[in-house]
């Protein structure tokens, strides 16, 4: 049974509304890496398990971008690999379009909401068939779909997604290893679209590519919300991104979100210790000597997670109680932070702010 349901007040003061596109409650994945049974009876050993994703609530408005940051290992991918199907949730929900699509147990029920649910790959040079030609990867979704049968009409949609996406109707007749990688991205950006989907699933879209090329992904993406009233979940470590992209953002620390709210406040007014130096670890272009704050000592094992606040090991201002007792959720004007130190208002002020999303495009972690 999972523990720590207690603190899950906080549905009842952020309801699903009609703008819900997607909604995650009490989203929870853990994995078994446990030994072989013999191996275990010979060394006396019992099962061990990942605490990958632990107890997660999230919403995300139609037509927004959610971010998820942190630092790597904290469960962010596995958030989005769950959403996109990918991944089968340990327990929870994952309410997209208000169907559970987390209780979908065959490829046939989940058909339907696939459709309206892509997802774009961190690499694009193994997330393409290297042996299909371009034309064949965009089309493989509309035909799987059964949206358009081949022929001139599935010719004249790939053309019509290459040009969406900044490529040459051309292209469609080349191999994915005579492109860049922004190239290759725009390829995997045109599959995505070729669905018509509302809601897409970004994970690090831009972490493998030059960072002349990140802006150029970036604003082509912001281009197609526009244009599309796309959906995004972002899942990034570079908070420049985040800033440039996000209207809500999410904090994880070891499978949990320690804070998450509006994008603007959490960058502007962190609340959370973990989300503060987290914000201090980016480079100030116009104080680059600044005195800052070193993130100490290394993030838990989710094999053996912390009792209590997970963060407690490393936090500064941690004290008995953060050991021992899981923080609930506070609201703190358009954010919820999960911090028992934020509940007593026993912080410093909060760090100001270091990201200039127009000129930095650094990595934050």
């Amino acid at each position: 049974m999972l523990a720590g349901r207690t603190w899950r007040a906080r549905r009842e003061a952020a309801p699903v509304t009609p703008d819900t596109i997607l909604s995650v409650d009490g989203l929870t994945v853990r994995f078994d890496a446990s030994q072989p049974l013999l191996t275990r009876l010979v060394t006396r050993t019992g099962r061990r398990t990942v605490h990958a994703v632990e107890l997660v609530d999230l919403q995300i408005a139609r037509g927004s971008t959610f971010a998820l940051v942190g630092e790597s290992g904290c469960g962010k991918s596995t958030i989005a690999r769950t959403i996109a199907g990918v991944q089968r949730p340990t327990g929870g929900g994952v309410s997209f379009m208000g169907v559970d699509i987390a209780a979908f147990r065959t490829r046939r029920a989940s058909m339907r909401y696939r459709r309206d649910l892509q997802m774009i790959f961190q690499d694009p040079y193994a997330s393409l068939n290297p042996r299909w030609r371009v034309g064949r990867i965009i089309a493989e979704p509309i035909v799987t779909h059964g949206l358009l049968k081949r022929g001139r009409e599935l010719d004249l949609r790939i053309e019509e997604l290459l040009s969406t996406v900044g490529l040459s109707p051309s292209d469609a007749r080349k191999f994915p290893h005579q492109f860049s990688g922004g190239q290759r991205q725009r390829i995997s950006i045109a599959r995505a679209l070729a669905s018509n989907p509302a809601f897409i699933v970004c994970d690090e879209p831009t972490s493998a590519l030059d960072v002349s090329v990140q802006a150029q992904i970036l604003n082509l993406m912001r281009k197609l919300q526009q244009e599309l009233g796309l959906t995004y979940l972002l899942i990034s470590h570079n908070l420049a991104v985040v800033a440039h992209m996000a209207d809500s953002l999410g904090v994880m620390y070891l499978g949990r979100i320690v804070e998450q709210g509006d994008a603007g406040q959490l960058l502007d007014d962190p609340q959370h210790p973990y989300t503060r130096l987290l914000l201090d670890t980016v480079p100030d272009p116009h104080a680059p000597n600044r005195s800052r704050t070193r993130l100490a000592g290394e993030v838990p094992s989710p094999l053996s997670p912390p009792t209590g606040c997970a963060f407690h090991p490393r936090c500064p201002v941690a004290n008995e109680r953060c050991s021992h007792e899981i923080p609930r959720p506070v609201r703190v004007r358009k954010a919820w932070v999960s911090c028992h130190a934020v509940e007593e208002a026993r912080l410093p002020p909060s760090l100001p702010n270091m990201l200039d999303p127009l000129n930095n495009t650094g990595d934050a972690a």
